[in-house]
């Protein structure tokens, strides 16, 4: 397959763009490039960040700011998202702190999402302001809170979509369009979704952000992150946060990411037609009191995930009648389901998330957010991630748990 075709299909692309079979040996799978050092020539010049305009265009030389291995994952990555440049990181947490490190100075303001993943909540509003940047959480579903909210040093405005517990949507398209009128930028972490449901660039993003070690991995093996958009763009994130942030993706990473993205397409399916079934099923469990899906017509932002969303997502979140007696059914009963944080896995998760907990240790509710959370989550959820197990028997362990 040329690495550059575009006549193929999306699963395609997974699978074929960027790979070669290596010359000598015409091996299929892709090498490693395992090492930290390449020889170059001192009559060139000595390589230094400063100066050079596209660092991914620079020789090898040293494997923390660019690598062969991890180079190739960045091409396939970026082919995925129809994204002229991507950076590659050590964790989904070192890609978001490099986006935001490399983007914002003292006096700039960033606006976030006041319902999203835990760490990057934390750091956005408890670090980013020892660094004199401002920082504001609003519901971002609700674009019209988050307008209200721009100010002229307002750089750039980060949401997630859906959103990490509550599955709430942003409409990333209405959202790009009026923040291009002041020239702010917008970021969208699209780990729950993946390339293969929603692709923000599309849409008018200019950065998508993933978290590498869930669906894109898919193995539960390994941990990275990603940044795309532009070229001009990635250039300037990757001479700060790929170089000066010291959070390099290692050639191993590297290689068993693109071994897992390669069934990225097949997984994606497979499990977001077990979690519609099994959210259907769930929404008339009489211990159940609320669903939160996009894929259901009860979803109050269905028109938006059908509008934004190819397929619905491999997360589930529900409310329960007694969370607490739930939860230690999880914990001590459960055989397919674990019991672990993360999400993304080829076997299926869950965890509780209780609202006073999340409320203690991150989010620091106002009482008028606490009520709106409340409003979704009441005493909590159980976030179910599925994985590739047969439905029925994911169900059969549920109608355990629930009984």
């Amino acid at each position: 397959m040329s690495a550059k075709s575009n006549r193929y299909t999306p699963e395609t692309a997974a699978v074929r763009a960027f790979v070669d079979p290596e010359m000598g040996t015409q091996a299929i799978s892709p090498s490693m490039v395992m090492s930290v050092n390449h020889c170059f020539d001192p009559q060139q010049g000595a390589f230094s960040a400063q100066g050079v305009e596209d660092l991914s265009e620079a020789p090898y030389l040293y494997a923390g700011w660019s690598n062969p291995t991890v180079d190739q994952l960045e091409q396939r990555l970026a082919h995925l998202e129809g994204a002229e440049a991507c950076l590659t990181t050590a964790t989904g947490m070192a890609a978001i702190a490099g986006l935001f490190l490399s983007l914002l100075k003292q006096g700039d303001h960033l606006i976030i999402s006041d319902v999203c993943y835990a760490g990057v909540y934390e750091f956005a509003t408890q670090v980013l302001p020892d660094y004199g940047i401002t920082v504001t959480a609003v519901d971002t579903s609700d674009i019209t809170q988050v307008l209200s909210e721009v100010r002229k040093n307002t750089k750039l405005v980060h949401i997630e979509t859906p959103s990490n517990p509550l599955l709430t949507l942003t409409d990333i398209k209405a959202l790009a369009s009026e923040l291009k009128k002041s020239g702010t930028l917008l970021s969208v972490d699209a780990t729950f979704s993946t390339p293969v449901i929603t692709k923000p660039l599309a849409f008018g993003a200019d950065f998508v952000v993933h978290s590498l070690t869930k669906f894109i991995n898919g193995h539960g093996d390994v941990l990275g992150g990603a940044i795309l958009g532009s070229k001009s763009h990635l250039n300037q994130v990757r001479a700060r946060a790929g170089v000066y942030l010291g959070a390099t993706l290692s050639a191993q990473s590297a290689w068993l990411i693109m071994r897992g993205m390669e069934t990225l397409y097949p997984r994606m399916k497979t499990l977001c037609s077990s979690a519609l079934s099994l959210a259907t099923w769930l929404e008339h469990h009489p211990r159940v009191k609320r669903v939160l899906y996009p894929g259901l017509a009860s979803h109050h932002q269905f028109a938006l995930a059908q509008q934004q969303m190819t397929l619905f997502g491999g997360i589930i979140a529900f409310q329960v009648d007694d969370i607490d007696l739930i939860q230690q059914r999880f914990v001590n009963e459960s055989h397919v389901f674990y019991y672990a944080f993360s999400i993304g896995h080829q076997r299926s998760l869950a965890v509780a998330m209780k609202t006073d907990e999340l409320d203690q240790s991150t989010y620091h509710f106002t009482e008028e957010k606490r009520a709106a959370f409340r409003a979704f989550a009441g005493d909590g959820v159980i976030r179910l991630s599925i994985g590739l197990e047969a439905t029925e028997d994911l169900q059969q362990e549920l109608e355990h748990l629930l009984r």
